[in-house]
């Protein structure tokens, strides 16, 4: 195991060329791929309920959409407290025990999805509970960011995210193939069941009729996460040090702590999506607007965790401080725009393409019609993991070239990028949601979609940059765990958002929306960081 680190400095030349380099190299090479499996167990519900289409799960679009949505809203809001893990258990005690944990959402899809007469809440539960791997993220960039020198903190953050959001594509790729074979499944008392619509893997189409494994959506995911849990136990370190983790607490201890955390996190999510989803998937049926909800569950998050006894309740005061700077409210907006986006499309890409695409879209009797199968509509899980695969991929990408030419600016340039690219976007769908022939506007549509999942992915590595250069040591881990929180909500908002301006016949509009927000954050961006006599010049 390695030991906690004591006088960790990586401001010290002479310490980061001697010894501190290795250590935060090897932090850092662990780190990626625990989050990478984190994202990826967070984010399967996007494939699997295309899956549950095509197997013909007697579930509706609409309720298989509140699946992604409620793993997006509890990922989402569990980044709320594992904002502050890193200083209260230690760097090591946070990454073994979160990544850990990922085993019961996987291991539980799996066995779930062998029975298709499984309940909705079913479902429902283990999709809320996947949330924990999208919380992850918070904890794992506060703890890189406390190993990096400052001059190369664009670099450091954007491999953790771009990399570890790498989990996006390897799951949208990974899970299609591993669907085609029996792996382990059978040993777990798992039967194949037939395709009765045609599905798709990154290397060609699947006949309707054709036996698939869809249970390995789950339990193929215990393959890394076993040996990844010793990883983590036995090569990452805890910083014992005054702005990080002053005081360590026993393992046994540090694991109660962060648990209770995340039972707050899951509990006030699960309120929040109660008073929003309807009665006939398990909410209240009050139907309350999530832009009414999702402040509520923040709120009431922040205010939990607060009012815990103690010495967390006395460290969380002292972290708490960052609410109280206008550049952590400037920056969670910016975060959003960048992050946010991505998330979201990641979320909705393959059902939108396969809602979108999938269907012709007729009169008839003067009514436009959306039920009608697509004999040459595109298999969206052929083509749903190059989006995230690019904005990933491009994320240290991002990141470098902020080192060297400031994150404001490259922030600023791709958020035009974002604009332009949404607008194209938005005009494609709506061609396409009133063709009968749709797949005819589907290479526009994907190459729109890739620049705009570019430009995330950019943006978000410049933000990255931008946190750094801006706040002290203490706070930088803090402000990047908590931006990252509220942007994940685009995994919730924008599936919802997009399933909504579907139903009403209308999908452009939710890009409409969104280069309106882009807009704003430009203006933003400009005020804070780019005009003469700006808070801080180009961070």
């Amino acid at each position: 195991m390695a030991k906690d680190l004591v006088g960790w400095n990586p401001e010290d030349p002479e310490q980061w060329e001697s010894w501190g380099k290795g250590v935060a190299r090897r932090n850092l090479w662990i780190s990626i791929p625990a989050l990478l499996v984190s994202f990826a167990v967070w984010l399967c519900w996007g494939v699997i309920t295309v899956q549950m289409i095509n197997l013909g799960y007697p579930f509706t679009k609409a309720e298989l959409f509140t699946l992604s949505a409620i793993a997006g809203l509890s990922g989402a809001t569990l980044r709320i407290p594992e904002t502050f893990f890193i200083r209260l258990a230690g760097g090591r005690n946070t990454i073994f025990w979160t990544t850990s944990l990922l085993m019961i959402p996987a291991f539980g899809a799996g066995l779930a999805l062998q029975n298709p007469d499984t309940p909705l809440w079913v479902f429902q539960i283990l999709a809320l509970l996947s949330g924990i791997g999208g919380g992850n993220f918070a904890s794992s960039m506060s703890n890189i960011s406390f190993f990096y020198p400052k001059r190369i903190q664009g670099y450091a953050l954007g491999m953790n995210a771009g990399l570890g959001n790498f989990g996006v594509t390897t799951m949208q790729i990974l899970v299609p193939l591993a669907m085609t074979a029996a792996l382990f499944a059978p040993a777990l008392g798992a039967h194949p069941m037939t395709l009765q619509a045609p599905s798709g893997t990154l290397i060609g189409k699947i006949p309707a009729g054709t036996e698939t494994w869809i249970m390995n959506a789950g339990y193929v995911w215990l393959i890394p996460l076993v040996p990844l849990a010793f990883a983590t136990w036995l090569g990452m370190n805890n910083i014992r040090d005054e702005h990080v983790t002053p005081e360590p607490p026993a393992p046994p201890v540090a694991f109660a702590v962060l648990t209770g955390m995340l039972a707050v996190g899951l509990a006030t999510a699960a309120f929040g999506l109660w008073l929003m989803l309807p009665a006939n998937v398990g909410g209240s049926g009050l139907m309350v607007s999530k832009w009414i909800a999702l402040p509520v569950v923040i709120a009431l998050t922040v205010g939990a965790l607060r009012m815990i006894p103690g010495e967390v309740g006395r460290s969380l005061s002292r972290q708490y401080g960052i609410f109280r700077d206008k550049h952590t409210w400037a920056m969670t907006v910016i975060y959003t725009m960048t992050f946010g986006s991505f998330i979201g499309y990641s979320a909705a890409f393959a059902l939108a393409i396969k809602v979108v695409f999938g269907f012709q879209h007729i009169m008839v009797d003067g009514v436009m019609t959306h039920d009608t199968v697509n004999p040459a509509g595109p298999s969206a899980l052929m083509y749903a993991w190059m989006g995230p695969f690019i904005g990933a991929l491009i994320r240290p990408v991002g990141g470098i070239w902020a080192d060297r030419a400031g994150g404001a600016k490259v922030t600023q340039i791709i958020s035009v990028v974002m604009v332009i690219s949404a607008l194209g976007v938005a005009w494609v769908l709506n061609l396409a949601y009133a063709s009968a022939t749709p797949q005819d506007y589907f290479l526009p549509f994907m190459l729109l979609f890739l620049t705009l999942f570019t430009a995330t992915g950019i943006g978000n590595g410049s933000t990255f940059r931008t946190i750094a250069v801006i706040f002290e040591r203490e706070r930088r881990g803090p402000v990047l765990g908590w931006t990252s929180a509220v942007a994940a909500y685009g995994a919730f908002i924008i599936p919802q958002v997009i399933g909504e301006q579907i139903k009403a016949g209308s999908p452009e509009n939710a890009l409409y929306g969104l280069a309106v927000f882009y807009m704003i954050c430009i203006a933003l961006n400009w005020w804070f960081y780019l005009r003469r006599g700006a808070y801080v010049a180009n961070p």
